[in-house]
């Protein structure tokens, strides 16, 4: 089982940029594909990019192009690199590791965009 921990978060104006970063523990990482969903307040959560165990990666349309996801194997970390942020991208930010019934989360951090 891994554990994960999210950071980055803030307050940031609408067109600006921030990079959210996940540390994993436990076992395994290298081999667990990785992803970052958002939730906000009365709606369900939502993924918005993946990443494989090798590197390839998928991304929600309301992302393409503005959002990356990346990883570092030898760091156990994950990131999520954010720009041209939105205000409809305000929302709370999870870190996840595996797929299906057995998909790992973290505790969230928050993201807010300001007009």
């Amino acid at each position: 089982q891994m554990q994960l921990q999210e950071s980055g978060g803030g307050l940031v104006q609408a067109g600006g940029s921030l990079r959210l970063s996940c540390a994993a523990s436990g076992r395994g990482f290298s081999f667990t594909m990785m992803g970052w969903h958002r939730q906000t307040p009365g709606n369900q959560r939502e993924w918005v990019a993946i990443i494989s165990h090798d590197g390839g990666t998928n991304y929600a349309d309301s992302v393409k192009g503005r959002f990356t996801i990346s990883r570092d194997n030898a760091k156990n970390m994950a990131y999520l690199q954010m720009n041209s942020l939105r205000l409809e991208d305000t929302a709370v930010y999870y870190c996840s590791a595996g797929s299906g019934i057995g998909r790992q989360w973290g505790q969230g951090t928050q993201v807010t965009v300001s007009s």
